[in-house]
């Protein structure tokens, strides 16, 4: 077996020093007893404490998940007929170039050009109704866009690994559209369709452009209350803030990985 150089070898754990040693760093703050300055001066969890004695962080941790929760069960579903409707629907090659084009553009265009579109859309439709002030139903509505075409991704390589022959099986033993898919197609789709979910509402927490740009005064998110918290000073409750949400973070990718492995 070819072994690796040592050089790449090296440049690759550097990597990862650089990649998880601040997020390291800010775990071990928020353990220590020191509220101002990097001295250690004893480990604590008092900090985690207050943390869920403060009604703002609460009441942020409430809107962010309640903003995930609703926003990801609608982009999965949207994002799966979809994933559905552009790998099983006979399109024409041009028009089946056109779908790929168009799915991928909310994944790779920056969060600023859609968060600015958004701004532009809603308020166009304040003109029909006063619904779309901001607020959470525009935080909702902007986290769908783009969590639409994440689920859209990877349910279509769930399809594309599948195959049609399963399809044309059934098919062959008359079955009906509403049996095939809900015998069929659901469970063999149901791995791409959880790590789509999983997937979508790891990037509903973590997203800071699109809530900043759709949000209202009574609609603060964890991440714009810690941006909002870090121009004051950092303190202790944010690195624990900061490291809860990195662990969950953490915990729903390996998920996610796990089951798309699978």
């Amino acid at each position: 077996m070819r072994r690796n150089h040592p050089l790449i070898i090296a440049v690759s754990y550097l990597t990862v020093v650089f990649l998880y040693l601040p997020l390291a760093g800010v775990a071990v703050f928020s353990v220590n007893e020191a509220r101002r300055g990097t001295v250690w001066e004893g480990f604590t969890l008092k900090w985690y404490a207050k943390l869920f004695q403060n009604e703002w962080i609460m009441e942020a941790a409430w809107n962010t998940l309640l903003l995930a929760v609703i926003s990801t069960i609608v982009a999965t579903i949207l994002g799966t007929i979809l994933a559905i409707a552009i790998d099983r629907f006979p399109w024409k090659r041009r028009t089946s170039n056109y779908l790929d084009i168009i799915l991928h553009i909310p994944v790779v265009i920056p969060d600023i050009i859609l968060a600015a579109s958004l701004v532009v859309a809603f308020g166009l439709l304040r003109v029909v109704s006063s619904i779309f002030e901001p607020g959470l139903l525009n935080m909702i509505i902007g986290h769908i866009t783009f969590q639409i075409a994440f689920v859209a991704l990877v349910v279509r390589s769930r399809l594309v690994a599948i195959g049609r022959e399963v399809e044309e099986a059934a098919r062959d033993l008359f079955a009906s559209n509403w049996y095939l898919l809900r015998k069929v197609m659901f469970p063999l789709l149901m791995p791409g369709i959880f790590a789509g979910a999983m997937l979508a509402f790891t990037l509903s927490l973590d997203d800071f452009v699109i809530s900043f740009f759709t949000a209202g005064p009574d609609s603060q998110t964890l991440p714009l209350f810690i941006y909002a918290a870090v121009r004051r000073g950092v303190t202790p409750q944010i690195h624990a803030l900061s490291t809860l949400i990195m662990l969950v973070t953490v915990v729903l990718v390996v998920t996610t990985e796990r089951i798309t492995r699978r």
